[in-house]
């Protein structure tokens, strides 16, 4: 099934309960938690645009209304801004307006990540689309969706991409078995969620960047709960793999996990170190905390 068509949106799962990160996600949406001077959706968002992609497909809970307005319009506040004559934070937060066109579609209830996908399928249509999950930021030049999206316009198929994790943590990722075809590119011949590490087919696991093609909708459909009770999208594709090639695209740049807490500070800490404005700050204070804790 020829897949030249340009992708042209996104879907963004964001419908989980934030469970690693309470008690701050009790009232706020994780992918809202604030890494350095955005929420960590927003550096998803924009990874999409850098890619050429601006239509964004938010999947969230029914009772989440707030991650959608932080990219919708806020008049009351552009006018205060502008009263006050504070120009630089107005044209911030119209560029926040303009970066995408975002909608959002709900997932009724948390039954995984192929069932989030599934519920977008309205909204994308009969076209390939991207899946980029928020909790993966990454900070890759060029964007790591880009080089992906120039990975399915040369091969002309689904693609995934991957990164190699320490073999003792492969029963937390979905792992594929993969034969390299040049460049960081791999053809996938296997897909397996979560496996036990003795049976796990390689040390490449899927993070958090999927481009897809739309007959996965059907194959999702049909997928029966697997790993944790629910419907996993490795399962799905491990299905596509049957009827069409699948491929995979290593990472080149840095993937920080900001859905834990671990994680979330080791990417703020990173983020924050990228700004010219904050490093000399952010070094002083691990200094001081080192020093504090070493008793120096």
């Amino acid at each position: 099934m020829p897949t030249s068509a340009a992708v042209r949106s996104v879907l963004i799962p964001a419908a989980g309960l934030g469970t690693r990160m309470l008690p701050a996600t009790k009232a706020i949406p994780k992918e809202l938690l604030t890494l350095v001077d955005r929420p960590i959706i927003q550096y998803g968002v924009e990874e999409a645009v850098r890619a050429g992609i601006r239509r964004v497909v938010l999947v969230t809970n029914p009772g989440n209304t707030l991650t959608a307005s932080h990219f919708a319009p806020a008049p009351a506040l552009e006018a205060a801004l502008n009263a006050s004559g504070k120009a630089d934070l107005l044209a911030d937060v119209r560029k926040l307006t303009d970066l995408a066109d975002v909608t959002t579609v709900h997932q009724p209830e948390p039954l995984g990540l192929g069932h989030a996908v599934l519920c977008g399928r309205d909204a994308v249509g009969n076209a390939p689309f991207a899946v980029l999950l928020p909790d993966d930021v990454i900070d890759a030049e060029p964007p790591a969706l880009g080089r992906m999206l120039d990975v399915f316009a040369e091969l002309d198929g689904p693609v995934l991409l991957v990164e190699r994790v320490p073999h003792a943590a492969v029963d937390r990722y979905g792992i594929i078995a993969a034969e390299p075809i040049g460049d960081g590119v791999f053809r996938v011949t296997d897909l397996v969620e979560k496996p036990p590490v003795p049976d796990a087919p390689s040390d490449l696991a899927i993070i958090g960047r999927y481009v897809l093609t739309p007959d996965v909708f059907d194959i999702l459909e049909a997928t029966e709960r697997g790993a944790g009770g629910e419907i996993q999208l490795t399962d799905g594709l491990r299905r596509l793999l049957q009827t069409r090639p699948i491929f995979a695209c290593a990472l080149h740049g840095t993937r920080l996990d900001a859905g834990n807490r671990s994680g979330f500070l080791r990417a703020t800490i990173h983020f924050a170190a990228r700004q010219p404005a904050l490093a000399a700050d952010l070094r002083e204070a691990l200094d001081s905390v080192t020093e504090t804790a070493t008793g120096g």
